[in-house]
C-alpha cells in the first residue's frame, strides 16, 4: 500500500472517492487490514469493551491507546493511523498537550476527541502545534451516561443545528477531518457537504466521504446487542480478507450503508 496521509484524504474528499476505516488494536489485524487495502485505521478507546471486557469506553486509560498505537502502527506503517484521546485525558490544554504528543510519538498521524464547540480552545491549541485533530460528534460514547446510553443524536431540528453548528466550529477551530456518530442519513449529508474537510461516518448514512465500522462488529463476533448500522461482513464471504474487500468495495460504491442499516 502507498502512504497515506491527510492530504490524500483530503483529494479523495475532493474528488468525491469515498475509503473505508476500520478499528484496529492488534499487529496481526492491522497487518491484514493494510494488507487488504484498507487505508485508515482507528486505534479506537473502543477497546475499553472489545479488548478489555468493559461495558463502555470509560476506564480506558492513555497507556492503554499508547500500547496499542504501537502495535498497529508496527503492523500496518503506510496506513493514515487515528487514535483517540480517552476519556478525560484532554480536560485542559497542558494535559491534552502532554497526552497527545505521547500517543503521536506512539505512531499515529492523528488524534480523534469528542465533543463540540467546549473543545475549540483545545483543539486552537493542538493545531498550532502541528497536531493533526480529528473530531467527533453525534452520539460520543465518552458522554454516554450523559446521554442516557447509545440513542440516535440530532433527530429534532434544534438537536440537528447544535450538531451543524458544533461541525463548523471545529472545522474552523481547526479539525482536518470529522466523525459523526448515530444521526439521521439527511443532517450527516448536510453537513459533509458545508465541510470542506473529510467526514467519516458510523450509523450516519452512506452520504459522508468515509464509513468506519469496529471490526469485531464487521466480523460478526460483538457480544451483547447489535446496533442497527452495524453489519457482519464475514457471514457470506468465506474469510476475513474476503470480509475486508467486500466491506471496502460496498462503502467506495456507496452500498453500504443503505437504508437497513441507517437512520
Amino acid at each position: 500500500m502507498e502512504y497515506i496521509n491527510i492530504s490524500t484524504l483530503q483529494n479523495w474528499k475532493n474528488k468525491k472517492n469515498k475509503f473505508a476505516a476500520i478499528t484496529a488494536y492488534d499487529f496481526s489485524f492491522a497487518k491484514l487490514f493494510a494488507n487488504e487495502g484498507i487505508p485508515v485505521i482507528l486505534v479506537g478507546d473502543s477497546l475499553g469493551m472489545t479488548i478489555q471486557g468493559h461495558n463502555s469506553t470509560i476506564p480506558v486509560t492513555v497507556k492503554n491507546i499508547e500500547y496499542h498505537t504501537k502495535a498497529v502502527r508496527k503492523g500496518a506503517p503506510n496506513v493514515f493511523l487515528i487514535s483517540d484521546l480517552p476519556f478525560m485525558s484532554y480536560y485542559d490544554i497542558n494535559q491534552a498537550l502532554k497526552n497527545t504528543s505521547k500517543i503521536i510519538q506512539s505512531g499515529a498521524n492523528m488524534i480523534k476527541i469528542e465533543g463540540g464547540k467546549n473543545l475549540i480552545h483545545i483543539i486552537q491549541e493542538l493545531s498550532r502545534n502541528s497536531i493533526l485533530v480529528c473530531g467527533h460528534i453525534g452520539l460520543t460514547p465518552q458522554y454516554i451516561d450523559y446521554l442516557s446510553g447509545y440513542k440516535i443524536q440530532g433527530k429534532t431540528k434544534k438537536d440537528a443545528n447544535k450538531i451543524i453548528e458544533d461541525a463548523l466550529l471545529l472545522e474552523e477551530a481547526g479539525i482536518k477531518m470529522l466523525v459523526l456518530e448515530c444521526i439521521p442519513a439527511k443532517l450527516s449529508k448536510e453537513i459533509t457537504e458545508r465541510l470542506s474537510i473529510p467526514v467519516i461516518g458510523i450509523g450516519a448514512g452512506n452520504q459522508t466521504d468515509g464509513q468506519i465500522l469496529v471490526m469485531q462488529d464487521l466480523l460478526g463476533i460483538t457480544e451483547g446487542k447489535k446496533l442497527k448500522f452495524t453489519k457482519n461482513f464475514l457471514s457470506n464471504n468465506g474469510s476475513i480478507q474476503n470480509a475486508i474487500k467486500a466491506y471496502i468495495n460496498a462503502v467506495k460504491n456507496g452500498i453500504f450503508p443503505n437504508k437497513k442499516y441507517s437512520f
